[in-house]
């Protein structure tokens, strides 16, 4: 049997839609491009599906013409494939944000996809180190590496992701106009989201003692933390710092650059820190999102609870 003519699986109107909303999502709502890109990868995936389920083009009077069948389809489709529950959520929140979009602008019923559920999924625990492992990664990273200001940068960099609360990408981003380090940091966050950050005076000696033995000038528009040929430092580079360390220390695999971030929360947390401003210090969004803490501290009561209670 001959096979069916290619179609064009997404309208150039319903492209074009797509591409006005996630201008939108840009400008208006400060969207990461990481964040657009995904976007733009699970609404078209959608739509394509779509083409394919509906056997027709899917432009704007297509979508809206969607029912709950069409969505419960969708969603089987990708769990079929091997998507999984949190990974179909994402792209679910993806199509829902654009269809309230086309609804505003282009008169479109979403009640259809807007009622889908998404997968219950369990979030993930942030997974932060004890303080005594907090200062053991620090002090070993300060120490393995052959030369002296490489070192001095690892440990300078970590010091950072400790003591601050920044993403590796935040740490990694700073340039040489921020040395010496102030004593609050500004920093742009996910999303352009920008938030104040007190540092510490650790942090500055450690950073400081960094530029010291630094082989590589240290100019306003130039990055601050470098590679040994002079360029950016890499994520993976500091990842793979932190990887020997944590074998060294018989750590687990889940101390990474960031697990130094999750544990800059729950420290502070523990230690009676405000929730609110915890999450001004991290810049989540959501309160939601900064929430996770309480439940790691909450799991570590429990686990306390039940290894020692005559009664558990």
């Amino acid at each position: 049997m001959a096979s069916s003519p290619p179609i064009d699986l997404i309208s150039p109107a319903a492209r074009d839609a797509m591409q006005h909303w996630l201008s939108h999502e840009r400008a208006l709502k400060s969207a990461a491009e990481n964040t657009l890109k995904a976007y733009a990868s699970d609404v078209a995936g959608f739509m394509t599906f779509m083409a394919h389920h509906r056997g027709e083009p899917q432009g704007l009077a297509a979508l809206a013409g969607l029912h709950t069948r069409d969505m419960r389809a969708w969603m089987a489709h990708e769990r079929g494939r091997g998507v999984g529950s949190r990974s179909l959520a994402r792209s679910l929140s993806a199509v829902k944000t654009f269809f309230r979009w086309l609804a505003e602008r282009h008169d479109l019923e979403p009640t259809a996809v807007l009622l889908a559920r998404a997968p219950k999924f369990e979030r993930k625990l942030p997974r932060p180190l004890a303080v005594t492992a907090a200062y053991d990664m620090i002090d070993a990273v300060s120490t393995q590496a052959q030369e002296d200001w490489v070192a001095a940068r690892d440990a300078a960099v970590l010091t950072l992701l400790y003591g601050c609360g920044l993403r590796i990408s935040e740490a990694l981003g700073l340039t040489g106009a921020d040395h010496p380090l102030p004593e609050v940091l500004r920093i742009i966050g996910k999303g352009g989201k920008e938030r104040i950050v007190p540092v510490l005076p650790v942090t500055k000696i450690a950073v400081a003692r960094y530029v010291k033995l630094c082989p590589f000038p240290i100019e306003a528009e130039l990055p601050l933390f470098r590679g040994v040929r002079g360029s950016r430092l890499s994520a993976g580079l500091m990842q793979k710092a932190m990887r020997s360390a944590r074998m060294h220390l018989g750590l687990p695999a889940t101390a990474t650059p960031h697990a130094m971030r999750h544990s800059f929360a729950t420290h502070l947390l523990n230690a009676g820190g405000d929730l609110r401003t915890i999450q001004e210090l991290l810049g989540h969004a959501s309160l939601s999102t900064t929430q996770a803490y309480t439940a790691v501290d909450t799991a570590r009561l429990m686990d306390v609870y039940n290894a020692s209670h005559p009664k558990a």
